[in-house]
């Protein structure tokens, strides 16, 4: 590398936290974050004692071990309510992650307040977890679904929202930061944008809530959803947040144990949010996990994992740019993710050589189809960064990406 490369590796290292994650061997550069963050040790030993120590049931059980289990399972709720600025703990609903999230959005706020003749407002750089919901209630709904197109970097283009919306917009759903290009939202125009129009505003924060601060006071939307396993945590668990007053006027989309007042056969009355909208025994464990990630997290500190990845895409955007035939997507500052094409060679065949370097990537259309035909390509390649990489990792990448135009001449 050059002198000036050189500087600017050293500063994009300044988190060296890959000892804290025993799934990375040596010498492997893991760039697939945006997908599924690698877990680290604390997190693991977490969810170990959970089930080899500490386990048995919630909000059931007399017992002592169940009391405490369900202390720490409402513990995990309060961690979690604090991390997003919640107003109170009942706001917070575990789900299975951000799609189910958006999903139980769409099923009970979405058929009890959309009718006829109203709209929501998506993106064109939507994952299709913030599209498909909403597809599948326009035929009970009779809603309309408009898009918003992008801005040349890759952004979601608010002008062109603003001179969109109209009072027949009811919800406006958006990512808060693209899975694919890295772009950063808006936040404050959008959440007003919501305002002027009487629209409420869903953040899709998948991306988000593991490189930049978030509170959900601050934001001023009206749901926001993530998955912890792009948190550091485990799979199979998430969060919808949602105003306590929304929650109270929606209606349960499950049915079953816990979410229940009284049932009889002559009719059932439901408990309040959030366990309303949390039938069956829930995932205790990855609550468990969850709230040990966002302890991992918040040690090392948001605004430093933040500044962490703004220099490795400085750094690796720098890299790649340098190596002909690679063309760079998104924007200049995005959070953590840098995609891209090699020019006659298919994103699998980039990925596959890669790997072959011992260098992972995503390859695909990355969730994100109508994304793709609008960028007119029919996947990308995407490198994504976490706290456990570092200068050396990009540069295996572009080492593998030169071997990668080589290769294909």
């Amino acid at each position: 590398m050059t002198t000036t490369l050189l500087a600017r590796a050293a500063e994009a290292a300044p988190l060296d936290l890959v000892a804290d994650f025993p799934a990375i061997p040596e010498g492997w550069a893991y760039l697939d974050t945006a997908a599924t963050a690698q877990k680290p040790r604390p997190v693991i030993d977490a969810i170990t004692r959970a089930y080899a120590q500490d386990y048995a049931t919630v909000h059931r059980g007399v017992y002592q071990r169940s009391a405490d289990m369900t202390l720490a399972f409402e513990a995990a709720r309060e961690r979690v309510a604090g991390f997003l600025g919640a107003v109170r703990p009942e706001e917070i609903v575990f789900v299975r992650g951000a799609t189910e999230g958006i999903n139980l959005v769409a099923q009970s706020w979405g058929v009890a307040n959309l009718k006829p003749g109203d709209r929501i407002l998506l993106s064109q750089l939507e994952h299709h977890s913030n599209i498909v919901p909403w597809q599948l209630i326009q035929a009970q709904t009779g809603i309309a679904i408009d898009v918003c197109p992008l801005t040349a970097d890759g952004g979601i283009d608010l002008d062109a929202a603003e001179a969109m919306l109209s009072e027949r917009h009811r919800l406006i759903a958006l990512a808060h930061v693209s899975n694919v290009l890295g772009s950063v939202l808006d936040t404050r125009r959008a959440a007003m944008l919501a305002r002027r129009v009487g629209a409420r505003l869903l953040l899709d924060g998948c991306q988000a809530v593991p490189r930049l601060p978030v509170d959900v006071a601050a934001l001023d939307c009206d749901f926001y959803v993530f998955s912890a396993h792009k948190l550091y945590g485990p799979t199979g668990i998430g969060v919808l947040w949602a105003r306590h007053e929304l929650l109270e006027a929606m209606p349960p989309v499950q049915g079953g144990g816990a979410m229940i007042d009284r049932v009889a056969f002559s009719g059932t009355s439901f408990a309040p949010p959030p366990a309303r909208f949390e039938a069956g025994t829930p995932h205790i464990a990855g609550a468990i996990g969850l709230h040990a990630a966002i302890d991992y997290v918040e040690a090392i500190g948001l605004p430093a994992i933040h500044a962490h990845e703004t220099a490795l895409v400085s750094l690796a955007r720098e890299r790649l740019a340098a190596i002909d035939g690679i063309q760079l997507l998104g924007p200049a500052d995005s959070a953590g993710i840098v995609s891209f094409a090699v020019a006659g060679v298919h994103p699998h065949d980039v990925g596959t050589i890669l790997d072959e370097s011992r260098v992972a990537i995503r390859a695909g259309h990355h969730c994100a189809q109508p994304l793709m035909e609008y960028l007119g390509l029919p996947a990308t390649a995407r490198a994504s960064f976490g706290v456990y990489n570092g200068a050396a990792d990009i540069d295996a990448l572009a080492r593998g990406l030169e071997r990668v135009t080589r290769i294909f001449g």
